[in-house]
């Protein structure tokens, strides 16, 4: 496992302006990195061009790699939003032109991801709200999936699901079926092992059942199954175990910690998270 597939993503700079976050990662060590396409970011609905350009003469002077553009959520989309995860407008929206938004969105996400030469595109299905049970919301994801596949494979960008509790896509299983279903090669998983692991699931057992279909792994420790992403040595997981498991089923792609709770000392979190990386690689691996 190499040191520089690892990459952080910039949501733990939530409070800071995305320059100061590429380079507050890039100091840490990290070659690569995950851009948060919500504000205050890239918001991708106000990015010009000319802010691309920067931003990919930024990426070059620092020597990183981008693991995966975020547009998982939408904060920017609401005027007064919480601090906590808005997937709505998502997918599975009730509201027809909220679905509609959020295809033209990732559609824009997409095409940036590919100027940037970025690994991966990430979204999730949103969760199923009162009005859209979840048998029609299966439906309305499938369809809103198959359009965005349509660009992704126009494109040749890869675009992934991410799964997480309550919502529409939960599970390992789920994600497996739908990807089964749609039958793309553009189409994958967003794994974030933290997720897993907060469902009761096996991380190790998630990677071998998505085989062959991970583009992009988000980590973060996590403590007593609880859903709060935790700087690596705070929580349970086994980090070498996972990292073992991704080694045995071939997956070569970039591995990018996602601390978005660390958003008080972002610098701090990254350092002591790459810091953990070289310690943990530095050690002598267990006889088996």
């Amino acid at each position: 496992m190499e040191l520089q597939r690892f990459a952080f993503s910039t949501n733990a700079y939530s409070r800071h302006p995305l320059k100061t976050a590429l380079h507050g990662i890039a100091r840490a060590g990290f070659k690569g990195v995950e851009i948060l396409a919500d504000k205050p970011h890239v918001w991708l609905d106000s990015f010009s061009a000319r802010d691309i350009a920067e931003l990919q003469q930024e990426l070059k002077a620092l020597g990183l790699f981008v693991s995966n553009i975020n547009a998982n959520c939408a904060v920017g989309f609401w005027s007064d939003a919480p601090p906590e995860p808005f997937f709505e407008p998502s997918l599975v929206s009730r509201n027809r032109a909220m679905r509609e938004w959020r295809i033209a969105y990732t559609k824009k996400a997409l095409r940036l991801g590919k100027l940037l030469g970025a690994h991966n595109v990430s979204i999730t299905s949103g969760k199923a709200l009162s009005g859209v049970p979840p048998e029609r919301a299966q439906t309305l994801l499938e369809e809103g999936l198959s359009r965005l596949l349509e660009e992704a494979e126009r494109l040749g960008q890869r675009l992934s699901l991410e799964y997480e509790p309550a919502l529409l896509i939960e599970k390992t299983a789920e994600l497996k079926a739908l990807l089964v279903k749609l039958n793309s090669p553009c189409l994958g998983a967003n794994l974030d092992l933290g997720h897993v692991d907060v469902t009761g699931e096996d991380p190790c057992h998630a990677i071998r059942a998505l085989k062959g279909r991970i583009f992009n792994v988000h980590l973060a420790d996590i403590r007593a199954h609880k859903h709060y992403h935790r700087i690596p040595g705070e929580g349970d997981l086994d980090f070498r175990a996972i990292f073992r498991q991704l080694d045995s089923v071939g997956y070569t792609g970039p591995l990018t910690w996602e601390l978005e709770t660390c958003d008080e000392m972002p610098d701090d979190a990254c350092q002591r998270t790459f810091g953990y990386l070289r310690t943990l690689f530095r050690r002598k691996a267990p006889a088996q």
